[in-house]
């Protein structure tokens, strides 16, 4: 099943003797766009702290109770690593989280390679605030940070641009809870096309820009204007996904 990001935030992530706190963040890899992390604001828990969670960890979210149940202890998390949240996430703090829980580091990394985007233009997550400016990030891949490692939240609201003009801007994202694939970015059309909601695939993106907030992808605003709509009131599940996909199967194509 396909989840709007935004839905899923704020459910409650229920360990087996009790709640940790709430989703505030999906952290993807953008050479496979598959989620890495959950971030969880663990509330008046465990106060000022934040805790991420791998999705091998997950149940399946239950909507009607806002919540994903995770195969974890309360106590397990408490004793965790703990994560700064003034620094962007190392590979050396992942690592130490995949050994502390014996999570696998390689999980669902073959599945799919977009192979998109060329360079990471994109700096890591900070897990509190917004991004600092340029100036702040200069020699940040050297001190350790995970390049691929990408913000949702930071993503969203990024301008969408064409080969040949900006055609909106990121709104959402779909994930899959099957394999926690983000399947498609949601962008909202405003003014250039009134009232429309497109999808687009990650193999479509070129590259994200983080200078001028901005994804690129690769098709004309005409290609995108003449190809099929995202209706809100249905269910993406596959079928509906391989006819958003028709018009443009060469750029939408998953």
């Amino acid at each position: 099943m396909l989840w709007d990001a935004s839905a899923i935030k704020g459910f409650t992530i229920e360990a087996t003797d009790g709640p940790l706190g709430s989703v505030s963040d999906f952290l993807f890899d953008d050479d496979n766009w598959r989620i890495k992390w959950l971030v969880v604001d663990t509330g008046n828990w465990l106060p000022g702290r934040l805790v991420l969670i791998h999705p091998v960890a997950l149940g399946k979210p239950a909507a009607s109770l806002r919540q994903f149940p995770v195969s974890l202890t309360k106590q397990q998390v408490m004793d965790s690593p703990v994560i700064a949240t003034d620094q962007p996430v190392s590979q050396n703090m992942e690592s130490r989280l995949y050994d502390y829980y014996g999570w696998d580091p390689a999980w669902g990394e073959t599945y799919f390679q977009s192979g998109a985007i060329a360079s990471p233009l994109v700096p890591p997550p900070f897990l509190a605030g917004a991004f600092p400016h340029a100036a702040n990030h200069v020699g940040l891949l050297a001190d350790g940070s995970d390049p691929h490692l990408r913000s949702m939240s930071a993503l969203t609201g990024y301008h969408i641009q064409a080969s040949d003009g900006q055609i909106g801007s990121a709104s959402d994202f779909l994930i899959d809870d099957k394999d926690w694939m983000l399947r498609f970015v949601k962008i909202d059309t405003g003014n250039w096309l009134p009232g429309a909601q497109v999808l687009i695939a990650p193999s479509v993106v070129q590259k994200i820009n983080w200078i001028d907030s901005s994804i690129i992808v690769a098709a004309t605003r005409d290609e995108v204007k003449h190809s099929s709509k995202f209706d809100p009131s249905k269910t993406v599940d596959g079928a509906y996904q391989q006819a958003l996909l028709l018009d443009l199967p060469m750029y939408y194509g998953f």
